[in-house]
């Protein structure tokens, strides 16, 4: 009979005295086992308390194969940590984890023995999150807050049998205004010395890894030397404006114009729905297309590499495959691919359109494949063996995956840096005016599923700004400053700092507060922080169900933010849904582990997939949205106010 669980809570100033696991009891003691040695063990923290949760006693846990899936971003401002596992030194190269991950199950015949010992690593290098933002220091199976910054957080994966997962940050450049980049020497590094040192603290060896996952932020791009594999320029990062001018010229362009109308009128006579795309087509910043367009302008390296065909571009998926395999490969997956601008989802390959269009040779660019695909194996020299890279895919596909939103109508809400709402619609590709995108999910073998898509560019980096004025500590103390109101008394924020996206469509767009008076406070400033998250989280949902006809069946989110109580429940409120929360907030994360297994045969199906998810907490209605009425009325005038403020200057 397997032990009950057991679960104790300490207040932060209690750090070093955690639990020790009795049977029934819920008490701390004076001495604490090391976490790693738990059986079906974890650690939880904030800012209030700290939470050991297990059952057992310390084990040492058995050998097994290691399944490793990660993620790669960018983060934009440092914090600063020290992982010790053990009293030994680790991640001396990396100096800026934010969140440590442990979960070990126990022994094979215990109740989640349930097939032989297998083990995940999960790594993330998040794009801009200030909501998971941590420092942490492990030593010893204890866990310290570094009071110099921000509380860590430490969240498990209990369905994935032993999970360790490090989250790092890679540091964004901002060589001229507007301009976004990342150094690809300093990511390269950080990835290689995360995967080592996380094996290592996992206390397994590297040939036991069976496969590899990567999920990669999309449409940040670069391009580099076929010969020498030398980078030609940055990585040029998705929120980077410097091609906005090339952007609005192609917009407003004849060109344009001639062949959206001369589309809708073959739309009219053939009803065939490439057509239709083409006729509702934009670029926009975001795209890869216009700002690989202004490099091969501007950069007269660059242009001589293409003139002799030595000339290779890739987004992340693609540079760190290279990397990975010592140049040997050179591909992309369908869900990164297909949110470049450049892709022709319809006929499933690159767009010969738009390359001629943009005077881009489809030379450069990489072959597409599977998302679940054997895309070559890692290089010996750089792990000390052989890895097969199973899986490559898109953060925002691969959290859809990871939530399993795997059926038409499922929806995902992801609240990261940004806003992004996506909406599985089965084989059929969705095209609208409003601001909603098709993209390619993931292809597996046959199976294709789309999805539409729209985005808020301001979310998380709008709690980080107000952080960083002071307005509060933590991004956990948010949540009980907004809730401390009846309302923002009449304060508005226009959360607009890299422009309004869908419904609006304003690039010129300004982030303002208004409705100030003498009264107002910084509780009052916060609060219309929060609303505002969630008006513009109504305003896509009521755009896709405009203009996305199928019948939504379920809402999940998941990002840094969804753990703030006020901004959910609010956004239930608004859009009159159940949102369901889930265990474990970093779905890009358990996305590229679930693709890479599958492509293992470490799970049969997807069915098998659907029974490992929980859910923390479904935020159901308990307010009509028609209360807020007159709130996000108001705010919609101050929104208003705050376009085309930069075409005013």
């Amino acid at each position: 009979m397997s032990e009950p669980w057991f679960e104790t809570h300490l207040p932060p100033s209690g750090l070093g005295n955690l639990a020790k696991p009795l049977l029934g009891v819920r008490r701390p003691v004076d001495w604490c086992p090391p976490v790693v040695g738990l059986t079906d063990a974890w650690l939880r923290a904030s800012a209030a308390k700290i939470t050991l949760i297990g059952r057992g006693v310390p084990t040492l846990p058995p050998e097994g194969s290691i399944l490793l899936g990660c993620t790669l971003g960018a983060i934009s401002y440092p914090f600063p940590a020290a992982l010790d596992p053990g009293g030994g030194s680790v991640l001396t190269l990396l100096p800026n984890p934010l969140t440590v991950f442990y979960n070990c199950s126990s022994c094979p015949g215990t109740h989640l023995a349930w097939r032989k010992w297998e083990s995940f690593i999960s790594l993330w290098f998040p794009d801009q999150d200030p909501e998971l933002a941590s420092a942490a220091t492990f030593q010893a199976g204890h866990l310290y807050r570094d009071p110099a910054h921000r509380p860590y957080t430490c969240h498990p994966s209990p369905q994935l049998e032993r999970t360790l997962c490090f989250r790092g940050c890679v540091e964004s450049l901002y060589p001229q205004a507007g301009w976004v980049e990342i150094d690809p020497d300093a990511l390269w590094l950080q990835f290689v010395t995360v995967i080592k040192e996380s094996v290592r603290v996992a206390g397994i060896e590297m040939n036991q890894i069976v496969g590899l996952g990567i999920s990669t932020q999309r449409a940040t791009f670069i391009t580099w030397n076929k010969k020498t594999g030398n980078h030609f320029h940055n990585f040029i990062s998705w929120q980077d404006l410097r091609a906005v001018e090339l952007v609005k010229s192609w917009n407003n362009s004849l060109i344009m114009k001639l062949l959206q109308n001369s589309c809708r009128v073959l739309h009219f006579f053939t009803r065939n729905k490439r057509f239709l795309a083409v006729s509702l087509f934009n670029f926009t910043n975001q795209h890869v297309s216009l700002r690989l367009a202004w490099i091969l302008q501007n950069l007269v390296e660059v242009q001589k590499a293409v003139a002799e065909d030595n000339c290779c571009f890739g987004t992340l998926d693609t540079w760190l495959l290279h990397k990975l395999t010592k140049g040997s490969e050179f591909a992309t997956d369908f869900s990164n691919a297909s949110a470049t601008g450049l892709f022709d989802p319809y006929k499933m390959h690159w767009s010969g359109l738009l390359a001629s269009l943009l005077s881009i040779p489809l030379s450069i660019l990489p072959p597409v494949k599977d998302t679940s695909h054997n895309f070559g194996s890692v290089d010996e020299e750089i792990f000390g063996v052989p890895i097969p890279i199973v899986a490559m895919v898109a953060d925002q596909q691969s959290a859809m995956f990871g939530e399993c939103c795997f059926h038409a109508g499922d929806v995902k809400l992801t609240m990261g840096t940004g806003t992004f709402l996506d909406i599985n619609t089965g084989n059929n590709l969705q095209h609208t005016i409003g601001g909603f995108y098709p993209l390619i999910g993931w292809k597996i073998g046959q199976e294709v599923v789309c999805l539409a898509e729209s985005n808020a560019g301001d979310t998380g980096t709008i709690i980080k700004w107000a952080q960083e004025l002071d307005l509060f500590t933590d991004a956990a103390e948010t949540e009980k400053m907004a809730k401390s109101l009846e309302d923002s008394e009449g304060v508005c924020f226009v959360p607009s700092f890299s422009g309004l996206q869908a419904p609006l469509n304003d690039p010129c767009a300004c982030a303002s507060f208004m409705g100030l008076k003498p009264s107002t406070n910084k509780y009052h400033l916060v609060r219309a922080i929060l609303e505002s998250i969630a008006f513009r989280n109504k305003q896509l949902y009521e755009l896709m169900q405009k203009e996305i006809h199928i019948p939504v069946t379920k809402v999940r989110a998941d990002g840094g933010v969804c753990k703030n109580n006020f901004v959910m429940q609010m956004t239930s409120d608004l859009i009159n849904a159940n949102i369901e929360r889930p265990v474990n907030i970093d779905m890009s994360c358990l996305g590229a582990a679930s693709l890479a297994g599958l492509a293992i045969g470490f799970w049969t199906d997807k069915e098998e997939l659907k029974k490992l998810r929980q859910s923390e907490v479904v935020f159901e209605p308990q307010k009509k949205w028609q209360e807020y009425e007159m709130s996000m009325e108001n705010w919609v005038k101050a929104v208003k106010r705050s376009m085309n403020w930069y075409n005013k200057m």
